[in-house]
This record gives C-alpha cells, structure tokens and sequence, in this order.
C-alpha cells in the first residue's frame, strides 16, 4: 500500500468516528440514547437499515461467492419484499402504538416476563455471536493478504466503533451510516468500472456477460425443489423470507434503527425504501464478483486466493506436488485464454455452432480448473490442518490489491472496514439497549432516574464490545462468511419470529404455552442442522411453524386439563 492509500484510509475512518462523536454529544435520558429521539427521517431509517445488513461480510464474501459459483446466491434475497411489506403492516404500527423502546418489551405485554426474557437472552446469543463475527471478518482477511497482526484488528475495528456507539447511541449509529454506505457504494462502483476498463480492447460489457454466461455464472434462477439444495427460487421465497421477516421484524439491531423514525409513515418507508434497493444493489455486488471472474480469464489468478494457504503448503514436504500443480494451473490458463478468445470471435462472426463447441471447450476447461483447485486445497490440508482453505472471502481483496491503482485500493480497504463498523455498531447498539432494558432495569427493585439508564446502557455496549472483540480473537473460519451469519441467524430467527407471530394473531394462546414450546422448538431446530435434515434457509420456516403449532396443542391440553369435559 502507497502513502496515499493510508492517509485516505485512515482519513475516512476517523472522520466517521469523530463525526458521530460530534453530532451526536449530550444525550440525556433514554428516549434519546436509544430511540435517537424519534427524529429520523425515512431516508435515514432507510440507509440505516441497509448499512445494518451489508456487513464487511457483504463486501468481502459476495463477489467471492459469484466468482465461485455465480449469481444464484442473489435467489436468498426474494423473500425480503415480502417480508418488508407484512413488516409495514402489522409490525410497525403495534410497536409505535405501545410506544416500545425494544421488540421483546411487546412481548411482555402478551405473554409474560420469562417469555420476553426468553426471547431477549436468545437474541443476545445469536447476535453476540454475530458481532464476533462482522469485526473477525474483515480482519483475517486483511490480516492474511496485508501481514497486519489479525488481534491487533480486531482491537483497532471494535475500539473505533465502540467509541461513537457508547457515546451517542442510536442516533451515532444513524448519522455514521449514511456516510457510510456512501463510501462504500463509492468504492464498489469505481471498483466495478475499473474492472471493466481492464478486460481486452475488444471486451465490452455486454460481451463479458456473454463469456460469464458461458461458464454458468449468470444462472441466477433455480426452481428445483430439493429442500437440501442452498439457493433456490422456493427456498428464497419461502425461507428467505421468514428469515427476513424475523431478521427485519424482531431483531433489535434492525427494529431499534425503524423504531428511530419521526413517525409510522417515516419508519414504514423507510422499510419499503430498504426493500426495493435491497435486491439491485446485492446484484450489482454479485455482479461485481462475475466481472472478477471474467477478468481472471485473461489474467493470472493463483491457485488458491488465500496467501497464508500458499504459504502454507510451501513450506511444507507437499511443496514439490503443489508447483507441479501450480504449473498445470498455468498451463490451463493459457488454454483458458485461448478458449475464450476462440469463443469471443464466434460471437463476432455469430457462427452458432461455432459459439457452441468454444462453449463446450470452456466448460471442460473450467472443470479441470476447478479440479485442480479441489486437489490443491487437500494438498493444503494435509499440510496444515489448521489453515483455512475455502479460499471464496479472499478473491476480491486479492484483486483489489494486486490489480486496482493507489488510492483506490485504500478507499476499498475503508469500505471494508466501513461495513464492519456499520455492522457491528447497530448490533453492540442493539445488544447493550436488550441488556440494559429486558433483563437490567426489567429486573431491578428500584426506580432509578433517566440518566442512570443512559449510564447503564452505555456501559453494557461498552462491555459487548469487549465481548465482541474477544470473540473476534478467538474465532476461526468455519464457512464462506457471508452464510455462516446466515446459517447463525436462520437457527434462532424461526423461534423468535413464530412467538412474535403467535403474539400477533393467536390470541388465546398465552405465556406458558409459548415458553415450553418455545425451548422445545429450539432443541429440535439445533439438532436439525446439527443433523444435516434441511437446508439451513429451511430452518427459518421449520422453526416459525413448529413453536407455533406447539404452542397452540399444549395451549390446548392445558385448557382440556384445567376445564375437563363434563361426563353425563
């Protein structure tokens, strides 16, 4: 990295830290720590909302999961109009109306103290987990490809979003994200056009989509109906969307940022605003993912995009087979080269057959490629065990710091960090309001005055933050990043979505129905995906359906037991 791209990193950063910091001073009780005072406008709800979402994890993962297996990851978005309608509908106007501060306070108000408890200890769980993850994202990546210390980021990320989240609260976390999320649409679009202009002379955009299209990058729909398969239209509509729907409408990182809004119209077009961009600019991202791909065409890509992998092997008594591979990669290359040029001029001469076989030629080209990278990451295993070999989150920064100019490279290096921030702020936001609100001040004898709950409040974020940061440390890559957030939220989320659904339209099923079926139903979700007897998208569903239907048949038991049928 040059001078210039860490002062433009380093500027970016700290002036969002500060800025926050400055705009958000002098909060006094808790309306205004949490709520931000209900003054956010709908396009500040709605850009908060979005920020929330597109993690580093976003920007990291997505057009590495393109690169790999092209467009059909954008499937698992289908599910979020939908769900931001129903949100619209019925979700915003009991919270506005009950004048709540956190989405399981409307819970008590239904069923009971344990069954809020309950599902706010769930909530810090899964989210806690998560905000580990969004601050270790961005930092074993760039931990690996810059040599920075992996711990030392992870302290540098969770400290810079501590700072202005502990001290201005939600309203921080509205006002940095707006900035936010113009640096990275900034840097993804210069990034994006900067691809183009790399591709040979005779590569436009339109052409480039055709070579994508005939590797099978652009295959973005999938109707077939195996409940196994990851990403495809049904689990998209069906399990996308209940995942969405719990994830939008009873997580506290995303309810907190809408129950911000000046009002329910604000709020509620604030969600519809988040619901139409949502899909065109996960895309656009996977389409920047598909732009690397077609640019490794004719440039050299490694055969594993993780250096520390490389490294790895290298240094080990599998070296001699790894170069023997790495020179086959080449080889390949050069036919993968050739091949697509073959295949560019029968579409210049619109020779169908012709365009057919240079198609089939890449195809088999392709799965050699993949072959070799399937036998170059077992060499990296039996090297090292401990190193990570699913190489998907490393394709993009790859390219980003061998490929893009100086200057560039420190603004895309910010919007990864910047996504992290965004992140992990609304979720230490979010967990330090559930701690302090549901289970502190819910629980405490006393009455204390507004200020010590702004004090309380500002403490626990402190401390998520310490719980984050630690769990960053002492993390290991399990996954392509951006599903294992999914695969996390998706074991919770159907739970929690289904008490709120049973709390909305049931109305004779009450707190202690809902709270054993509710800790039943999270026993059978965890030992389903332990077991492996759905997709995890399916789990969403799986969950939201069982806790319900649970609680409506041991409802009905209890009343059949407490008013037994009078025998004649």
């Amino acid at each position: 990295m040059a001078t210039i791209d860490w002062i433009i990193l380093a500027g970016t950063l700290f002036f969002i830290v500060f800025f926050g910091v400055w705009k958000t001073r002098g909060n006094k009780d808790v309306k205004e720590y949490v709520l931000g005072g209900n003054r956010a406008k709908w396009w500040t709800v709605g850009l908060s909302v979005m920020a929330t979402q597109a993690s580093a994890i976003t920007f990291l993962s997505t057009p590495g999961q393109a690169f790999h297996d092209g467009m059909g990851f954008v499937q698992f978005y289908f599910g979020l109009p939908v769900a931001m309608i129903i949100i619209c509908i019925v979700f915003i106007p009991i919270y506005h109306h009950l004048k709540v501060y956190t989405a399981y306070e409307f819970l008590e108000r239904r069923f009971d103290l344990k069954t809020r408890t309950l599902a706010a200890i769930l909530f810090l769980i899964q989210r806690g987990l998560a905000a580990g993850i969004t601050i270790f994202a961005p930092s074993i990546i760039l931990s690996a490809v810059l040599g920075w210390d992996l711990k030392t980021l992870n302290i540098i990320i969770g400290i810079l979003v501590i700072i202005y989240t502990v001290s201005g609260g939600t309203k921080a976390v509205n006002v940095t994200q707006k900035q936010q999320m113009f640096v990275i649409m900034l840097g993804m679009f210069m990034a994006f056009f900067f691809i183009l202009g790399y591709l040979p002379a005779d590569i436009d955009f339109g052409k480039a989509l055709k070579i994508a299209g005939a590797s099978e990058k652009l295959n973005i729909l999938n109707f077939d109906f195996d409940t196994t398969s990851r990403y495809t239209f049904w689990s998209g509509i069906t399990g996308g969307m209940f995942l969405m729907l719990s994830y939008f409408g009873t997580d506290q990182s995303q309810v907190q940022r809408y129950l911000s809004g000046k009002s329910v119209r604000e709020s509620q077009l604030g969600l519809i605003f988040n619901g139409l961009l949502k899909i065109p600019m996960q895309f656009f991202i996977l389409l920047v993912g598909v732009m690397v791909f077609v640019f490794y065409q004719y440039n050299p890509s490694p055969l594993n995009f993780n250096p520390a992998a490389t490294a790895a092997v290298l240094e080990s008594e599998y070296a001699e087979e790894d170069e023997a591979l790495e020179m086959a990669h080449g080889a390949l290359e050069q036919e993968k080269k050739m091949a697509q040029n073959a295949f560019s001029k029968a579409l210049d001469l619109k020779e169908y057959n012709s365009t057919v076989v240079a198609k089939e030629n890449i195809l088999k080209i392709n799965q050699k490629e993949r072959f070799n990278r399937e036998t170059a990451k077992n060499l990296i295993s039996q090297a090292d065990s401990s190193v990570e070999t699913n190489d998907k989150d490393y394709v993009f920064i790859h390219f980003i710091l061998n490929y893009l100019p100086r200057g560039l490279i420190g603004l895309l290096l910010a919007v990864i960090l910047s996504a992290a921030m965004s992140s992990t702020a609304s979720e230490l936001n979010a967990l330090g309001t559930i701690t302090a609100l549901d289970l502190y001040k819910r629980n405490k004898k006393t009455e204390m005055e507004p200020k010590h709950y702004v004090k309380v409040s500002r403490l626990f974020t402190l401390m998520w933050g310490v719980v984050a940061i630690t769990l960053a440390c002492l993390a290991s890559l399990a996954e392509n990043l951006i599903q294992l957030v999914n695969i996390i939220g998706s074991i919770f989320y159907g739970n929690v979505l289904g008490i709120f659904l049973l709390a909305f339209f049931v109305k004779h099923v009450r707190g202690n129905s809902v709270f054993i079926a509710a800790i039943i139903t999270q026993v059978m979700v965890i030992i389903g995906f332990k077991f492996d007897w759905m997709s995890f998208l399916w789990l969403n569903a799986f969950g939201c359906a069982l806790v319900m239907i649970l609680a409506v048949l041991l409802e009905g038991f209890d009343r059949l037991l407490r008013n037994p049928p009078i025998r004649i």
